[in-house]
């Protein structure tokens, strides 16, 4: 079955930009809902209007690699909201989607790439983390429709 596992929006960066510096302390808040506005974003998320064709408007992540991570390294105390995605999902092979479109949940996306993990992982997750992560560590993409993402079984097809 293919669902979204959990959303989750971030007013503020914790990571991204921040090299050489320690990690942001802003929270990220798991949601049941959130809005996708076309060519901006999630509202309420901190990439929300980054800039114009932003190629990580939405971010996705697939449960199953959190899982396979919290085996590899005996972790079982992270919540996927670690890697500061935004949709977790399941059942789906989240690298079949770059660089094509797709509607997931009613709402269309154009994948634009790997979601490259970077060294934070290691902080925010377990050490190795990011070597880990390599080739599997989510993707970004681009909102083409507005609309309602939701929590649970979604619709998925390419467009």
């Amino acid at each position: 079955m293919r669902e979204i596992r959990h959303l989750y929006v971030s007013a503020g960066h914790n990571y991204f930009g921040r090299h050489g510096q320690h990690a942001g302390t802003n929270g990220i808040e798991e949601r049941s809902e959130v809005r996708c506005v076309a060519g901006r974003g999630i509202e309420g998320d901190r990439f929300f209007s980054f800039k114009d064709n932003y190629k990580g408007q939405i971010t996705f992540f697939a449960e199953e690699t959190h899982l396979g991570l919290c085996e590899q390294f005996g972790v079982w105390d992270r919540a996927p909201s670690v890697y500061r995605r935004n949709v977790i999902t399941r059942g789906i092979d989240l690298n079949q989607f770059i660089g094509r479109k797709f509607e997931f949940g009613g709402v269309t996306f154009a994948g634009a790439e790997e979601c490259r993990p970077c060294a934070w992982m290691d902080d925010a997750f377990h050490a190795g983390a990011e070597a880990a992560l390599r080739g599997r560590g989510g993707l970004r993409a681009r909102i083409l429709s507005n609309g309602m993402l939701r929590t649970g079984a979604a619709e998925l097809h390419e467009v």
